[in-house]
């Protein structure tokens, strides 16, 4: 789920983080840079693990900061494809269940990846598991908020979120409201939890 990515970048540190150590204003302007964001292709920055190299600083003519390339690991957030992983149901929508491990909520389980039969209650806004005994009765399993899921990661998607170009001021409103509903989101995670031992914890829970 997590793993180490390797990367570089040139760091600024400005002049008022001058009376630290040079590795502790990067780590601090690392931290400050890269925690809780996406980074395409990576995955979500954690913390910084450790710098693996330093080279010379630099300060240009009009800037009183020092530019350091810098190379270094960062701890991420990346779940391996089929891995199984442990969350939590944050709401439920006709799209899916969605899921959230406390720091990362862009999860969904489609319809057609949740244990069946299953259908959505409109009343409750609750995805419901009709789980048959076999003796012919069946049982409701709600899918509610704030219950513990264990589900199987299927799929991953990155999105390049980064701006286009300036805005057309004479954009119409309507146009410029369309666009604020599609927000992109930079990386999302598909799961699944239709075959035995996945869904909610309580439904396994021994008697």
């Amino acid at each position: 789920m997590f793993v180490l990515a390797e990367m570089k970048h040139v760091i600024r540190t400005p002049p008022h983080i001058f009376n630290l150590k040079l590795n502790d204003a990067i780590a601090e302007e690392l931290n400050k840079k890269l925690a809780n964001k996406v980074v395409l292709n990576v995955g979500v920055c954690i913390a910084l693990h450790d710098i693996t190299e330093l080279q010379d600083s630099y300060i240009f003519p009009g800037d009183g900061a020092a530019h350091t390339k810098v190379k270094f690991r960062y701890v991420v957030f990346r779940p391996f494809m089929e891995e199984i992983i442990v969350g939590k149901i944050r709401s439920c929508s006709r799209e899916g269940v969605h899921v959230t491990l406390g720091f990362f909520d862009d999860i969904i389980i489609p319809p057609n990846a949740l244990q069946h039969p299953s259908r959505f209650d409109e009343t409750e806004q609750a995805w419901v598991w009709e789980y048959n005994t076999g003796d012919g009765d069946k049982h409701d399993l709600f899918m509610d908020p704030g219950e513990t899921i264990r589900f199987r990661v299927t799929a991953e998607s990155f999105i390049e979120t980064s701006p286009n170009g300036p805005e057309n001021t004479e954009m119409p409103s309507t146009s410029i409201e369309a666009s604020t509903e599609k927000l992109k989101v930079p990386y999302t995670l598909t799961g699944s939890i239709n075959e035995s031992g996945l869904g909610l914890l309580s439904w396994w829970a021994p008697s």
